[in-house]
């Protein structure tokens, strides 16, 4: 797992960025060009914990990094999700249960990945 994302309305992301980084007592900052996320600051060693402005209710979902989206996909489609949307080179999957996954391409450094990265 790479990313613990807090999904939030579109009007009350800023408000929820907020109480989370009061909350956990770490810095929030908005990564270049991404507007929508409110990055919460060193909350978890070499874990990416933001908030996300979303067009949808109040959830939480787990991006899983990979260096081929294709392939962890098939994996986990195999294992019972099911694919609902593609945006930006990302694939977004329901998995048993309901709950929402991503599968993006590798996000961290080099370092990281190639320390935390499960082979399969």
């Amino acid at each position: 797992m790479s990313t613990l994302l807090i999904d939030a309305p579109s009007g009350e992301a800023g408000a929820s960025a907020v109480f989370w980084a009061g909350a956990l007592g770490v810095p929030v900052e908005s990564p270049l060009g991404e507007p929508q996320f409110h990055t919460l600051l060193n909350c978890v060693p070499d874990l990416v914990v933001a908030v996300q402005s979303i067009d949808d209710t109040a959830r939480y979902h787990v991006d899983i990094e990979t260096d081929d989206v294709s392939a962890e996909v098939a994996r986990l489609t195999a294992l019972g999700a099911v694919e609902v949307a593609d945006w930006q080179g990302c694939r977004t999957l329901r998995v048993p249960g309901g709950h929402l996954l991503c599968v993006i391409p590798v996000h961290s450094s080099e370092a990281t990945f190639k320390t935390l990265a499960h082979m399969w």
